[in-house]
């Protein structure tokens, strides 16, 4: 079994070469000192920790799991012991104010080192992302006081953060909540209800676990415009001996992510107090949420990446017949596996899926990186609106092209791949949930296509694919990437009149978006890829032209940019065709007449 290696010189590649980065840092106020050379240090630092304390750590974490016991969870062998490590490291702090005592890097580094978590051991790295989001909540909506009591130790990592969002029984529908705050005469809350699919609700890794919590007051309207949002900690500030009335119920038995606690969270009257204004705690909350999409994002890229390393491996000393063409490897009984044509599909289509996500998450965490640190109003907006964009689509398609090439992975095994000493089994059984939480597939897609392109004209749609044709116009004679250009351009005219013939049908039957949602935003998936893809087969020919001593790398990346046009680009036409089937194959069957 080979354990992960973080992909540094790919991560160069698209943070220096592709998306500028260095010169994008030193148009940020604050981060000018943030120059190629240190983000090159801080990745090397984070590839070994990731590498050589986390990654060891993912099998042997999934085979024990987490043990419950009256209240009490425990992590798997090893999991406290490398958290401290990283806390010892200072990661925690990594993108968090110095103000609070954190290092205060761009967004964008700490998106490159949670990739790098997360390859390395998926389960482990939740802990750290959770309590990112719930530092993200309290920045944005905490009182100073708040801020104060909290934000400290939770950047040393001393305290973890979770976020309480659903209960048994409303799933996605926040507005059916009912976990109950009763406000006191100390200004405090009282909250009482159950949240289940509580990551990291209960652990041993931390000293103080802070939930945020959505949650009602008595007189508060109904449905989402009634939510209320609460800080909670395990144990008091300034009192860590005295114990609050939240407890974990139980820890979910679960298909993958093993050794991630999901617990079921249960608030006896427990001490809370109110972050932001009354009744407008979902709106808070989606700075956790949007924060959690991203972060899922990421975690696709991470299952294609982990299965093309281990199969890329295995597929080069896996000997298996002979190659169509004649022997590759005569003296040998037969040739390796990475001669044969579907073998070269699987792994060509998990390295387009890990490269271009890649692509796209840092990309995306740039936006990220101008709206928190720009002073261009414009450019701030033009970000904001790109992010709105592409948020649905990062989250849904990378997590299930992600899934996909977690599969494809295993298939490079065969057999082999369905046991579990090589870990491609666990990485399709953690793959899986990215596909479901923080917001399934089927509500990112109504997301993207209803609120982020119908409620506003289309106009952050129509400006992002004015970019892409703006770049296919400037590039268009250059060389073999031609091609790829008119290929892009082609799909990217299309994109804004499937919009059109799907708002058209809409005005007869309402049912025509949730129809088309999922294949639209495939689709979209598919073309925002192509745009990475071509850019990157771009800035690789140009290098090829100028001269490098690194031919073989910008071939395969030009190669690889072929296959993605050649070989996954035209899975839209499907896509198209369902998208325009309509809703009537969906919706004549009466729900009475499912039967079996």
């Amino acid at each position: 079994m080979t354990h992960y290696q973080a992909p540094q010189r790919d991560m160069q590649f698209v943070m220096n070469e592709l998306l500028g980065m260095p010169a994008h840092y030193a148009s940020l106020p604050g981060c000018e000192d943030l120059n190629a050379e240190l983000i090159a240090a801080i990745r090397a630092e984070g590839a070994k920790f990731t590498s050589q304390v986390l990654a060891p750590l993912n099998q042997t974490g999934d085979q024990q799991g987490c043990k419950f016991n009256d209240g009490v969870v425990t992590t798997p062998d090893g999991f406290k012991e490398s958290y401290e490590q990283y806390c010892e490291g200072g990661w925690p702090g990594l993108t968090v104010e110095s103000e609070f005592g954190g290092q205060g890097l761009p967004i964008s580094m700490g998106a490159m080192m949670n990739e790098m978590l997360m390859s390395a051991n998926i389960s482990w790295s939740f802990l750290s992302l959770g309590t990112s989001g719930a530092i993200d909540t309290l920045k944005s909506w905490g009182t100073a006081e708040q801020k104060t009591t909290y934000l400290p130790k939770m950047v040393e990592g001393r305290w973890s953060g979770t976020m309480c969002l659903t209960e048994p029984h409303c799933g996605t529908d926040l507005g059916m909540l009912r976990t109950k705050a009763e406000a006191h005469a100390d200004g405090s809350y009282r909250l009482s209800g159950t949240k289940i699919f509580i990551t990291g609700g209960e652990q041993d890794m931390s000293q103080n676990i802070v939930h945020i919590v959505l949650a009602r007051l008595p007189d508060a309207p109904a449905g989402v415009k009634g939510i209320s949002l609460f800080i909670v900690p395990k144990f008091m500030p300034g009192a860590l001996d005295q114990r609050n009335a939240v407890t974990c119920g139980s820890i979910e038995h679960k298909m993958g992510l093993k050794a991630s606690p999901t617990c079921v969270m249960n608030f006896d009257g427990a001490t809370g107090y109110l972050l932001g204004a009354p009744n407008k705690g979902l709106n808070c909350m989606f700075t956790f949420m949007n924060s959690a999409r991203l972060a899922i994002g990421i975690q696709g890229v991470t299952h294609a990446q982990v299965g093309f390393q281990k199969s890329l491996a295995y597929s080069k000393e896996r000997l298996q017949m002979r190659a169509s063409s004649g022997p590759k490897n005569p003296d040998g009984p037969a040739d390796p596996i990475i001669v044969h044509p579907d073998v070269r599909r699987l792994l060509l289509s998990q390295k387009a899926i890990a490269e271009g996500g890649r692509m796209l998450n840092y990309y995306i965490a740039k936006l990220l990186d101008v709206i928190e640190y720009g002073d261009d109003a414009a450019q701030k907006t033009q970000a904001n609106g790109q992010l709105g964009l592409l948020t649905p689509i990062a989250k849904a398609f990378l997590s299930e092209v992600g899934f996909e090439a977690a599969n494809m992975g295993l298939q490079c095994f065969g057999g082999h791949g369905y046991v579990q000493e090589w870990g491609m089994e666990q990485n399709v059984r953690d793959a899986r949930i990215a596909c479901i939480y923080e917001g399934t597939t089927g509500i990112q897609a109504l997301d993207l296509i209803g609120r982020k392109i119908l409620a506003d004209g289309a106009q952050n749609l129509q400006l992002f694919s004015q970019q892409i044709e703006q770049f296919c116009a400037s590039n268009e004679q250059s060389g073999e990437v031609g091609s790829m250009l008119q290929e892009l351009l082609k799909h990217n005219k299309e994109w804004g009149l499937l919009v059109a013939d799907i708002a058209r049908a809409a005005q007869e039957n309402p049912e025509e978006v949730g129809a088309a949602s999922v294949d639209f935003l495939m689709y979209s998936g598919y073309l925002v890829l192509a745009y990475f893809w071509a850019q990157a087969a771009l800035v690789a020919q140009q290098t090829l032209d100028s001269g490098t001593t690194e031919q073989d790398f910008y071939k395969a990346k030009i190669k690889t940019a072929q296959f993605y046009f050649k070989r996954l680009l035209p899975r839209s036409r499907g896509y198209v065709a369902t998208m325009l089937s309509g809703a009537e194959s969906l919706m004549d069957l009466d729900a009475e007449h499912f039967s079996f």
